[in-house]
């Protein structure tokens, strides 16, 4: 079978997927067959009456797959360490929270970091054979603001995975 009938949109994965979710809906229509995480499912948890509340949740995390080789995004910053004020605290982690849009797909990421119980910070680790997903510690169970921010072009990104409404802690 030729791609797409012989017809060169030039998104032929892009136009099968559509038809794909196109016909699934049309078969499921009155089924609630929905993914249970994910952008769509997040936002609607954000934005429900029932969490919208002075103490509610204000930050959708996110993970990005960066094009070509579907890797997961870890992005690297520093801060000044508020402790000694003369050395350097260097973050790397693939979990963000978005600020605003600057111009056309760019945006401004601040990179949030990992906590467990306590408050302590946990440094993922790309591809690690222990860790959940492959960076990430089962002991994780929060998020912390780090105040730094990258601006990324989002047109560099293949896939964007977003995680459960959370208020992150303020950042150290």
């Amino acid at each position: 079978m030729s791609c797409c009938s012989g017809k060169h949109s030039g998104h032929c994965v892009c136009d099968m997927v559509r038809k794909i979710v196109l016909a699934q809906n049309e078969a499921e229509e009155n089924q609630n067959n929905c993914c249970t995480t994910g952008c769509e499912q997040s936002i609607e948890k954000l934005l429900s009456p029932t969490t919208v509340t002075d103490n509610g949740p204000t930050t959708i995390p996110f993970l990005l797959y960066c094009k070509g080789d579907c890797d997961l995004f870890f992005a690297r910053g520093v801060r000044m360490n508020e402790n000694t004020t003369t050395t350097f605290d260097c973050v790397e982690t693939p979990i963000f929270k978005a600020k605003k849009f600057k111009h056309d797909c760019c945006v401004e990421l601040e990179l949030l970091e990992v906590t467990s119980s306590g408050s302590q910070t946990i440094i993922p680790s790309p591809n690690h054979p222990q860790l959940e997903c492959g960076f990430l510690p089962s002991s994780a169970n929060g998020l912390r603001e780090t105040g730094i921010c990258i601006t990324v072009d989002l047109h560099c990104f293949c896939a964007i995975q977003c995680l459960d409404p959370t208020t992150p802690a303020n950042s150290v």
